[in-house]
């Protein structure tokens, strides 16, 4: 999977099997991380590369009821994220309580209503980050290079292992 970005800067985000790359020229430096390990919301990663079912990344999914889909043509779905946190006694199959859970982290899907096709994503994290995805065009199987899918470091460019440290448990001798 390959996504070239043209804003707000360029860069390039790359998955070639075994590494997850992001390559940001004017930084200098490119991050790579094990594919399996990447839970990078910059891209919806795993649902794109057809590697995860969204019921894995996903406990519920309804319609959006505090967003509009840009298009009346479509509309938007709401996934309430599997691991989030809820509160006593609250009622995840309520749609009242899904809706209102459309607040804070929160992944929403935007579908053509005639077609069934991806429009958006729309990813939104704490602290006000939105990262968004607009997909229009699709083609299915296209001939591609096969060479765009692999990545080879310019010189002069740095490579940041963006593996998280291994958590060490409380051990008692």
């Amino acid at each position: 999977m390959r996504f070239d970005y043209a804003a707000p800067e360029k860069n390039l985000f790359l998955v070639d099997g075994k590494f997850a790359w992001f390559y940001v020229p004017a930084d200098h430096t490119v991050t790579k991380v094990p594919a399996k390990d990447s839970s990078d919301w910059r891209t919806p990663l795993a649902l794109l590369a057809g590697e995860m079912k969204v019921s894995r990344v996903c406990k519920k999914i309804g319609t959006a009821a505090t967003e509009r889909p840009q298009s009346p043509e479509n509309d938007l779905l709401y996934c309430a994220l599997r691991g989030a946190a809820e509160s006593p006694g609250h009622d995840a199959n309520s749609s009242a309580n899904l809706q209102a859970t459309n607040r804070g982290d929160a992944v929403f899907f935007e579908v053509v209503r005639d077609t069934g096709e991806l429009a958006r994503i729309l990813v939104r994290e704490s602290g006000g980050i939105e990262i968004e995805f607009r997909f229009t065009h699709w083609q299915f199987n296209p001939p591609v290079q096969e060479s765009l899918f692999h990545f080879s470091p310019p010189l002069g460019v740095a490579i940041v292992n963006g593996e998280l440290p291994v958590q060490v448990t409380d051990v008692k001798q």
